[in-house]
C-alpha cells in the first residue's frame, strides 16, 4: 500500500525551479514532522528540509535561501520549492513523514540539475 506519493521532479537547467509535492495516506495517523530527503549513489540520505505540524522549518545549509518547505495541514501534504537550483542538488529527493512509531518513505522522484 502506497502511503506516500511525490510527484515534480524531473530535468531542469541549473539556475531554474522545480518543485516537489507529496501527498500522504490518510490511512497514516499522527504525523507530526513531514520532511523531504536526498540522496546519490554511493551517499548516506541526507535531510533537505523538515517542517513541524506548527509550520518550524529547518533546512540543510546548503539549500538555505533556495528552498522552502511548507504543508497543508488539512490535505496531508508537503512541498518543497526549489529555486536556483544546481548541479549538485542533482538526488533521488524522497517525502518523509514522522509519527510516534515510525517514518514513512515516498518512493522517491530523480531531480536532475544540467550545467
Amino acid at each position: 500500500q502506497v502511503q506516500l506519493v511525490e510527484s515534480g521532479g524531473g530535468l531542469v537547467q541549473a539556475g531554474g525551479s522545480l518543485r516537489l509535492s507529496c501527498a500522504a495516506s490518510r490511512t497514516i495517523r499522527g504525523i507530526n514532522a513531514m520532511a523531504w530527503y536526498r540522496q546519490t549513489p554511493g551517499a548516506q540520505r541526507e535531510l533537505v528540509a523538515a517542517i513541524t505540524s506548527g509550520g518550524s522549518t529547518n533546512y540543510a545549509d546548503s539549500v538555505k535561501g533556495r528552498f522552502t518547505i511548507s504543508r497543508d495541514n488539512t490535505k496531508i501534504t508537503v512541498s518543497l520549492q526549489m529555486n536556483s537550483l544546481k548541479p549538485e542538488d542533482t538526488a533521488v529527493y524522497y517525502c518523509n513523514a514522522e509519527t510516534y512509531y515510525r517514518h514513512y518513505w515516498g518512493q522517491g522522484t530523480q531531480v536532475t540539475v544540467s550545467s
